[in-house]
């Protein structure tokens, strides 16, 4: 029960920091493996657990993807469904072991690309491809998702500034859809080769999504700078964590 409670609690802290400004899984990923969850299923059932605030953040941005040129977007999604079974075909193949040493890493840098996330926009922008979707970009994109998706969401925002995109609520709209395209396959795929863990997969989606509509009002409360501090102060401190762990 102890274990449940903290799962719960976790999740639900990520649907609000979802909802605020990202970095769940700064919370959702850790809390697994500390109730014992192996690395690699921590990271599917972790995937699973956030999935039900890509589709309802999708709706909400669905005038906005409607606009969208067709064709193009239909690109886009193909490219990011394949970059993303790519990623988690990778997370299959990827021993406990292993994927405990690389761990630390994709924290710290998913930690610094939210820290530095306006900065890297703003690099982009000042370095548009113009009108191009940039396929390999997506695709590679895609890739890291499918494996480890923390900081995800900015990354996509600096590809479509790359792109020459500068509508930030397109670009919002975008980014949640194609989230959860990539999250759909990944969930399937972990799904199919049984590395879930439901149980605690159930309770964290139920507190994630509760935690989700909790953040609005705390998102309007809240000081950006202080959201933004608290994010990469818990990234920070699971990085430290768990290169303790893999290296110590």
């Amino acid at each position: 029960m102890t274990e449940y409670l903290i799962l719960a609690a976790a999740a639900f802290l990520a649907g609000m920091l979802n909802t605020v400004a990202g970095g769940g899984t700064f919370l959702t990923f850790p809390a697994l493996v500390y109730t014992g969850v192996p690395p690699v299923a921590a990271n599917a059932t972790s995937a699973v657990a956030v999935f039900p605030g890509y589709l309802g953040g999708a709706l909400g941005f669905r005038q906005e993807i409607a606009a969208f040129d067709r064709k193009r977007l239909l690109k886009i999604v193909g490219v990011t469904a394949i970059g993303g079974l790519i990623g988690s075909v990778l997370l299959l193949v990827s021993s406990n072991e292993a994927f405990s040493v690389v761990v630390p890493f994709l924290l710290a840098l998913a930690t610094i690309v939210f820290a530095l996330g306006s900065r890297i926009q703003t690099w982009a922008a000042r370095h548009s491809l113009g009108n191009s979707d940039g396929p390999w970009s997506t695709l590679i994109v895609s890739i890291y998702g499918g494996y480890f998706n923390g900081g995800l969401g900015i990354v996509l925002l600096a590809l479509f500034s790359l792109w020459g995109m500068r509508d930030i609520n397109l670009m919002n709209g975008l980014k949640t859809g194609l989230s959860f395209v990539l999250s759909a396959i990944s969930v399937a795929t972990f799904a199919v080769a049984g590395i879930v863990e439901w149980r605690q997969a159930i309770v964290m989606m139920i507190a994630a999504t509760v935690g989700g509509y909790a953040g609005a009002p705390v998102a309007r409360a809240l000081p950006a700078k202080v959201v933004k501090f608290i994010v990469v102060l818990v990234g920070a401190t699971m990085s430290i964590a768990f290169f303790w762990r893999a290296f110590a």
